[in-house]
């Protein structure tokens, strides 16, 4: 028996093209993105929050960091924009917000804009917590660039905010290319 040769394939047809360089960057920046969520949540960086900081639970410093966001400026915070910032059904987002309530780091007050909205803002005990874990990140962060100059820190630090302030825009267009 012979072995059969591959079809050639029709004039009509879409031959596939070697991968590009900016192919393989793409998919080197999508494998570093998943190494990166893979970090920041319960591998390395969130094993060392939560034994530094004496937590079980990395959910609440979710809460936090995103009621740290009407501080910077963003706007008030609800549990709405707590769902929206972490990807979650609004359901999930109000017992995450309930949790960090009861463990003390965030209480609710009427919004100044709509006194019929409650907002959600950081207690003493959520602004021990984010700095913390502000000293924590930046701490590993500054480890893991320690044999970086200045200026490729400075770099890097600009074009990861240009990227993140891309991301989300593009992934709501769902089109690719």
């Amino acid at each position: 028996m012979t072995a059969r040769k591959p079809a050639r394939p029709r004039a009509t047809e879409k031959r596939p093209r070697p991968p590009s360089v900016d192919d393989q960057a793409l998919e080197l920046v999508e494998r570093s993105m998943v190494a990166i969520r893979r970090s920041m949540s319960r591998r390395t960086l969130g094993k060392r929050l939560l034994e530094e900081m004496g937590g079980d639970d990395l959910a609440a410093l979710g809460v936090v960091d995103v009621v740290e966001l009407g501080r910077q400026g963003e706007g008030e915070i609800t549990v709405g924009r707590v769902a929206t910032e972490l990807g979650l059904d609004p359901s999930r987002a109000s017992r995450l917000v309930t949790a960090a309530i009861d463990a003390g780091y965030v209480k609710r007050e009427a919004s100044q804009e709509d006194g019929r909205r409650i907002t959600l803002v950081l207690t003493p005990a959520g602004d021990t917590l984010l700095e913390h874990a502000h000293r924590i990140r930046q701490d590993v962060f500054r480890t893991a660039m320690r044999d970086w100059t200045s200026a490729e820190r400075q770099e890097f630090a600009r074009l990861l905010w240009r990227f993140i302030g891309n991301v989300g825009p593009a992934a709501a267009e769902g089109r690719t290319g």
